[in-house]
């Protein structure tokens, strides 16, 4: 869809649309209330804008969006919506060694233990070994730290998704 479709979509299906690149409802709710957009730069200004306000609890439900790195059942069964995007963000986990596969289980294990929600990441483009790297360079920061880079990581991936969403075919 192009810019000029996304501005005349039905509140509901703007929402539908949105909620498949971030999952806070405040974020959502408020692009929906700055439409229209002049084109997509302006689309990516307002949602950095946005998201530069919104609370840590919206952070964490939008979190909450997303499977796990290299959890597949999860991907295909829980979001179902948006299985197809993060499928592709996820590449790098396809080819990945069972040890890799293990070791991104324990690493999830042990972020979600420390931190109370899942890592994110921004996966297009890393193989499943830099994606590994990176959890587990992550898991000493300190939390605050963390939800700091958790939620720019979002950011990144709010932009792929948005971007994506105005390529789709209405």
């Amino acid at each position: 869809m192009n810019i000029n479709q996304f501005n005349h979509l039905s509140r509901q299906q703007a929402f539908t649309e949105l909620e498949k690149c971030c999952g806070s409802q405040t974020w959502i709710k408020s692009m929906i209330n700055a439409r229209p957009f002049l084109d997509a730069e302006s689309l990516h200004k307002k949602s950095d804008e946005i998201w530069s306000t919104v609370s840590r609890a919206d952070i964490l439900e939008a979190f909450k969006h997303h499977p796990q790195i290299g959890n597949i059942d999860e991907l295909t069964k829980k979001f179902a919506s948006t299985a197809t995007w993060a499928g592709n963000e996820q590449q790098g986990t396809v080819h990945a060694s069972d040890e890799v596969l293990h070791e991104f289980k324990k690493g999830n294990e042990d972020y979600l233990n420390r931190f109370g929600f899942i890592f994110i990441v921004c996966a297009t483009g890393k193989s499943a070994q830099e994606m590994l790297d990176l959890l587990k360079s992550r898991l000493p920061n300190d939390e605050a730290i963390e939800l700091h880079i958790a939620a720019a990581e979002q950011n990144k991936i709010t932009h792929l998704r948005l971007d994506k969403m105005l390529e789709e075919k209405i």
